[in-house]
């Protein structure tokens, strides 16, 4: 489904954003580790508090399966974590440390419990709001890291369950992907078990990523 809105002109310096229709159904129907790396280069886009669009590419991502003993979705669905057991393409955000929010993209099968965390991204557009919210101005502390990114968009539990497709609040536009061979991979961040899957992806040497254990190449 595109959007029905026309596209915004990035801001002198930034990458080209060619193509700013959304991501369809289709994109997140599929595994996990297949969404993840082609989520990178993708952007995210949050609508502000003043109708005003906040833009970031997704430079970082991590995949959480059904049968993974990290993913919130192993033990099956919960009040907290039914989102993930829903349609593709809807946005799961948890809320962690007692502090913190992250957000997920619903992928896969309804009823799988699939997603993807959106760990780190590049701002792109709306810096002046975001700066407000994270009370940071350099550009790399922004979005570089997964509560910095929700913080920086104004992402919390009411945007649990919004939809990426159809939605007015949160979507995903195509973006330009990244080829395989700029993608590296590692451990996931924060975790005790499941810690031999390499499902971190990352935009090789973004100077955007979140800290963390290094990727491999």
């Amino acid at each position: 489904m595109a959007s029905c809105e026309a596209p915004s002109i990035p801001p002198e310096g930034a990458p080209s954003l060619s193509r700013t229709r959304r991501l369809p159904r289709r994109f997140y129907g599929r595994a996990a580790t297949e969404v993840a790396p082609d989520l990178l280069g993708r952007v995210l886009v949050r609508r502000g508090s003043d109708g005003e669009r906040l833009k970031a590419r997704i430079v970082e991502t991590e995949a959480y399966a059904s049968d993974d003993p990290a993913s919130h979705a192993f033990r099956g669905s919960t009040g907290r974590n039914a989102v993930m057991f829903g349609r593709p393409g809807h946005l799961y955000v948890y809320f962690v440390y007692g502090m913190h929010f992250c957000m997920n993209v619903v992928v896969g099968r309804a009823g799988e419990g699939t997603a993807v965390l959106l760990r780190a991204a590049e701002p792109l557009e709306g810096l002046g709001e975001m700066r407000a919210r994270r009370g940071r101005e350099p550009v790399r502390e922004l979005c570089s890291g997964p509560a910095r990114l929700c913080q920086a968009l104004g992402v919390d539990r009411s945007l649990d369950g919004a939809d990426l497709v159809g939605g007015i609040d949160v979507w995903v536009e195509e973006g330009v992907p990244i080829s395989p061979d700029e993608i590296a991979t590692g451990s996931r961040v924060g975790i005790r078990v499941g810690v031999e899957r390499e499902w971190r992806y990352l935009i090789r040497d973004d100077p955007f990523m979140s800290p963390g254990r290094p990727a491999r190449s």
